[in-house]
């Protein structure tokens, strides 16, 4: 971590984390869950259909799986289905994305707030921190707690109120493109790292390969792009 905290008036209020893909490596993990479910339903799972449901929610997500299988069941019981295969998957272990404790730790040492903002649910959150230890998260948003999952800009709104803080003021870390047009929607500056499909550069969004390239001077860079 190179950056340093002179010049506040351009650093971020707080830094906002995505979870899945993001924090955590867990896109395998929900590959292979889908694929149980999708054979239990009587199809087939493709990368192509991972694809199709980067960065969306359990209700989405079974919805998609009972048009693509033409299956009969009710979509809040494949919703339960994926979430247990899920439970199930990320119980064999979590890996953190490079960057992630050390990014997270330069925060909390620079008292910049942070929040972890996902979609999905707070059983899977809590896997995930009891993983990363002091994982100092002043806000955790689940898709438990919106009504609205991204990209409606719901979940950075939620987060950033939480927190107490205007979005144009937030970074947001992103690596789905829904993700990322949940942050932006919401009005927050983006950095994406991105995990399964490519994400273009825009005006207030960089593009980098891990959060390891991510610093204060890069945060404070995305942030005052006009």
């Amino acid at each position: 971590m190179t950056g340093s905290i002179e010049g506040a008036e351009s650093t971020p209020s707080a830094v906002l984390f995505d979870m899945d893909g993001l924090l955590v490596d867990s896109e395998p993990l929900w590959f292979l869950a889908e694929q149980q479910v999708v054979d239990e339903l009587g199809g087939t799972w493709t990368k192509q259909h991972q694809e199709d449901l980067l960065g969306s929610n359990l209700e989405f997500a079974a919805h998609y799986m009972i048009r693509l299988t033409g299956s009969s069941r009710p979509p809040a019981e494949v919703a339960v289905m994926l979430k247990d295969a899920m439970t199930a998957q990320l119980g064999t272990g979590v890996t953190f994305r490079p960057g992630v404790t050390e990014l997270v730790a330069a925060l909390a040492k620079a008292e910049i707030p942070t929040a972890l903002v996902t979609s999905s649910v707070r059983d899977h959150l809590d896997l995930v921190l009891n993983s990363l230890p002091d994982h100092r998260f002043d806000v955790l948003v689940t898709g438990d707690d919106v009504t609205h999952k991204k990209p409606h800009p719901e979940p950075y709104l939620r987060a950033s109120g939480l927190l107490s803080v205007a979005p144009r003021d937030c970074v947001v870390l992103e690596d789905s493109p829904a993700g990322v047009a949940s942050a932006e929607a919401a009005g927050c500056a983006v950095i994406a790292v991105p995990s399964v499909v490519p994400i273009e550069p825009g005006p207030r969004r960089q593009v980098v390969a891990t959060l390891r390239e991510v610093d204060l001077g890069v945060l404070r860079s995305v942030l005052t792009r006009s």
